[in-house]
């Protein structure tokens, strides 16, 4: 399998866990506001950080995998 294909692959699967945590994150920190249980908010802002940055990184593994497509077009091959 080509390494573009797999950076994809893995874009797409960091992505997608990505935007599942974040809304995760957002929608049991509205849910739970009202009772307290997200009453700090170190603890939202560090787990809505570690979705983001998992969306970085599908931004990191997308733009690796434009790259290595264009080196294949031009038969650079790694």
């Amino acid at each position: 399998m080509k390494l573009s294909k797999v950076l994809h692959i893995a874009s797409i699967i960091s992505g997608a866990l990505g935007v599942l945590a974040l809304f995760g994150v957002w929608g049991g920190g509205m849910m739970s506001l009202g009772y307290g249980m997200m009453g700090n908010s170190q603890g939202f802002m560090s787990m809505s950080s570690g979705s983001i940055a998992l969306l970085v990184i599908a931004i990191w593994f997308q733009l690796g995998a434009i790259h290595h497509m264009m080196l294949e077009k031009r038969g650079e091959v790694i």
